[in-house]
Parts: C-alpha cells; sequence; structure tokens
C-alpha cells in the first residue's frame, strides 16, 4: 500500500487512528448514489471497502479497523498528483469563491496547507478528507459552472455527499483514485488549467482513464 517506509507509517496509522475514531466523531452519512456505490472498477482498480482497508492495515503491521484508538498514533498525511508529482495544498489565501481550492502545486509536504486528516464512514465506506491547516472538509463542488464545475475546495464543516469520497487501490501501481459521491465522478488534477487554476484538482471524469486520476498517498 506504501510508495515508501515514511508513506506506509505515515498513511497506514493516520487511517487506523481515524478509522477506528470514525463511528465517533464523524457527522451522519449521506447513502452514495448508485453510480459511486454499485460501478464496477475499472481494471486493475479495487475499491477501499472495510475489507479491503483492514487487510491492507494488516499486511502492513498495522492494527486493524477494529482496533481502540488509543492503541495507534495519528499522522497527519499528503496527496501527490502522479501526473505533476507535486503534492496537494488548499489554497487558503485565494479569495471566494475559490477559497481552500486543492492544486497539486507543491514539491513537498511543507505544512497544513498540503496535510490532510482522513476518516473512513464504515456504513457508507466513504472517506472524508479534513485539511489540517483550516480543519474544514474538502467538498465537490457541484454547483460551480464551466471549467470550474466539480472542483474540490477544503470548506466544509459538516459532512454530506458533497465532502464524501470513495476510494479505489491499484495494487501494481501503489496509487489511488477519488470517485465524488455527489456526482460519481472521479478527481482529475488539471495540468492544462492557467493561472490560479493551474493543476487544480476536480472531480469530471467518467473513469480512471490515466495518471491525471491517480495519486499517491504519503
Amino acid at each position: 500500500m506504501a510508495k515508501s517506509a515514511r508513506q506506509s507509517a505515515a498513511v497506514l496509522l493516520s487511517l487506523s487512528a481515524l478509522l477506528a475514531a470514525s463511528a465517533i466523531g464523524a457527522t451522519s452519512a449521506s447513502a452514495a448514489p448508485a453510480n459511486a456505490d454499485d460501478a464496477q472498477a475499472p481494471a486493475g482498480w479495487e475499491r477501499v471497502d472495510t475489507e479491503l482497508m483492514n487487510e491492507l492495515l494488516v499486511e502492513d503491521g498495522v492494527a486493524p479497523l477494529s482496533a481502540s484508538s488509543d492503541t495507534v498514533e495519528e499522522l497527519p498525511w499528503a496527496i501527490e498528483s502522479m501526473n505533476t508529482g507535486l503534492f496537494v495544498a488548499a489554497e487558503l489565501n485565494y479569495a471566494e469563491p475559490n477559497t481552500g481550492l486543492l492544486r497539486a502545486r507543491s514539491d513537498w509536504f511543507n505544512g497544513g496547507w498540503e496535510q490532510y486528516a482522513i476518516t473512513f464512514d464504515e456504513v457508507t465506506e466513504t472517506i472524508t478528507l479534513t485539511n489540517k491547516a483550516n480543519g474544514l472538509n474538502v467538498a465537490t463542488e457541484r454547483n460551480y459552472t464551466g471549467a470550474s464545475n466539480g472542483l474540490l475546495r477544503a470548506r466544509s464543516e459538516g459532512v454530506g455527499s458533497w465532502e464524501r469520497y470513495v476510494l479505489y487501490y491499484h495494487e501494481v501501481n501503489d496509487t489511488f483514485a477519488f470517485q465524488s459521491v455527489v456526482n460519481g465522478l472521479f478527481v482529475a488534477t488539471e495540468r492544462n488549467y492557467t493561472g490560479q487554476l493551474q493543476n487544480a484538482l476536480r472531480a469530471r471524469s467518467d473513469w480512471i482513464n490515466g495518471s491525471w486520476e491517480q495519486f499517491y498517498l504519503w
């Protein structure tokens, strides 16, 4: 599951801590639409459900989902775009309507802008991403129009379908993909965008077509 030894420790320990606490900290879950729950995974990909999550944790010697939260250490983690090789940051200094926009633009995860907490909901088997700098959950902007439709922003205090994502894992590539629950589309890095939206994360792909929709977890 890990890209490196450091990645394994950070991601898996963070996951196990937050997974164990998810029933305490999560708000009421919104059911995922059929296209997010029932769609067949692309070739080589497997949806990360509770069973697979436990398998990945156990394989790396970390306590499984049923472990108590005081047996593991919570660590922040980071998302690296496979396409750009850059880490995803929340642009907290952007003005509305793009405050908190997620962009793959950092050479390293230098601080809270590039660090996230992850919460796995056992009922819907979806995840929520929370930016460590502002403490807000990442949402898919379904109501934005044009090239901004589906942009990801760290801007929500609560959790609903806009803030939930289905996680997919590719064992050979050791990469992950995120499918938005609210629109059923996969998150891509918009490498060809320019200006403030360059490398923005947007839930807009019907499929995991290539490196644009793939990410490493650190």
